[in-house]
């Protein structure tokens, strides 16, 4: 009994780690934005620093899912519950590196207005915003359908992502001038595209620890 007590104890353990980790991850990217869209290099160079706090986020998390594994032998649905731990630490840390990728293209941009809308690369923040929210918060709720929800926004992400690159085409197409940024906004628009993928990933690893289920979300 006590050793059932102490498990659930780090269950809840990691659960707090992986919504902390969530929240900075989604920080990041929101300043990441925010950075891009005001041309502010020493912003996107506070979100290239703060990675090193989220690695080491991901860091703990790794550690107290392979003590778990090592000192308590957990099998079937605790089992899957660390392990998707796990894999949720490592979307989320590579969310954050997608984050910094962002910033880093504001800090090559070096402080060029940004010649078109961004309204695009808007949109597409907003519905990952909302994307870890949901994510995060079907993972606390054991929520199947909100992990299933998570693949429309993700086609509503995929759509924006090719919504910009058809008019970055078409804009370079007529301001040769512009091609390098036109790319360099391309690229953040994948980056933010990937994002959107890990957090469907999580979606995944939800439907996984609630039913066993291997799902394919995006």
């Amino acid at each position: 009994m006590q050793q059932r007590q102490s498990f659930d104890i780090a269950l809840k353990e990691l659960k707090l780690k992986l919504l902390r980790m969530g929240g900075d991850i989604q920080d990041a990217i929101r300043i990441a934005v925010s950075a891009l869209e005001k041309s502010n290099i020493a912003l996107a160079q506070e979100v290239v620093e703060n990675d090193i706090a989220i690695n080491r986020q991901d860091h703990e998390v790794e550690d107290l899912c392979i003590r778990l594994i090592a000192t308590q032998q957990p099998v079937a649905t605790d089992l899957r519950k660390i392990i998707s731990g796990m894999r949720l630490s490592m979307d989320l840390e590579r969310m954050g590196d997608l984050a910094v990728d962002i910033a880093k293209s504001t800090i090559r941009l070096n402080g060029q207005p940004i010649s078109r809308s961004l309204d695009d690369i808007r949109e597409m923040a907003h519905t990952i915003d909302q994307m870890i929210s949901e994510a995060l918060n079907a993972y606390v709720n054991n929520d199947v359908e909100a992990a299933r929800h998570l693949a429309s926004l993700d086609d509503d992400v995929d759509h924006r992502y090719r919504k910009l690159v058809e008019g970055l085409f078409a804009h370079s197409a007529t301001s040769p001038s512009d091609t390098s940024q036109a790319m360099t906004l391309a690229f953040c628009g994948r980056y933010l595209e990937r994002i959107g993928d890990h957090a469907t990933n999580i979606g995944e690893s939800v439907i996984y620890i609630i039913s066993g289920e291997r799902s394919d979300l995006n």
